[in-house]
């Protein structure tokens, strides 16, 4: 794909999508943190309904430590992985209160040395918490990039690495949530919409795709 291609297909993805963000509800980075931290293999409907009776309750680092972790596992237990996820949010909550006076800092180095944060986890915060221009390739961005041709990759990291260089400067800030949101609703892995596709005629797999990643 080129170039020329990869811009048409952002402006109408943005012209569709103009105020993409994510799915996950939160009202302060702390909560938007732990969402991400649940949401790892979890969809965003199952985390926010076990986080809004959570964060009514408690959305602090010490409020979360306050609750104790049996209590904490009891609101996010509908979620996959919530033992350990839970024992991380601990941990990550005592972190930031001991390292970071409470607060979600800024910095990469910082965000991955929390407990239960890697590359991904990361790159959503920077981007949806602090509007840096990072692109967290989940499962949707993976397949999307990879079937339209937009950045095609073998891993997470090396699509991650080809979105940054060829996704249009003006579109990189809102990229992530572009492809995520495409490839919920529309470049679905089962079936996907590409009679429905906006981009369809600029796509690699084009129209014709009948086949998964």
């Amino acid at each position: 794909m080129n170039n020329k291609n990869r811009l048409e297909i952002f402006e109408r993805l943005a012209l569709a999508m103009p105020n993409p963000t994510t799915e996950l509800n939160y009202t302060t980075n702390f909560e938007l943190l732990i969402a991400v931290v649940l949401s790892a293999q979890a969809t965003d409907k199952g985390v926010n309904k076990a986080t809004g009776p959570l964060f009514a309750v408690a959305n602090t680092p010490q409020a979360i430590l306050d609750l104790g972790l049996p209590t904490l596992k009891d609101y996010v237990k509908t979620i996959g992985l919530f033992n350990t996820k839970s024992a991380n949010i601990i941990k990550l909550c005592q972190q930031l209160i001991a390292d970071h006076n409470g607060e979600v800092p800024q910095k990469r180095v910082a965000l991955e040395a929390l407990p239960g944060v890697g590359r991904k986890t990361a790159n959503v915060i920077l981007n949806t918490a602090f509007g840096q221009p990072t692109i967290a390739v989940d499962t949707h961005i993976f397949r999307v990039s990879n079937r339209t041709g937009i950045a095609m990759g073998k891993n997470v990291l090396e699509v991650e690495q080809k979105l940054i260089k060829y996704v249009p400067k003006i579109h990189k800030k809102d990229a992530h949530h572009l492809l995520i949101l495409h490839g919920r609703y529309t470049c679905t892995a089962r079936k996907p919409k590409c009679t429905n596709c906006i981009i369809s005629d600029l796509c690699d797999s084009g129209i014709q795709i009948n086949t998964l990643l």
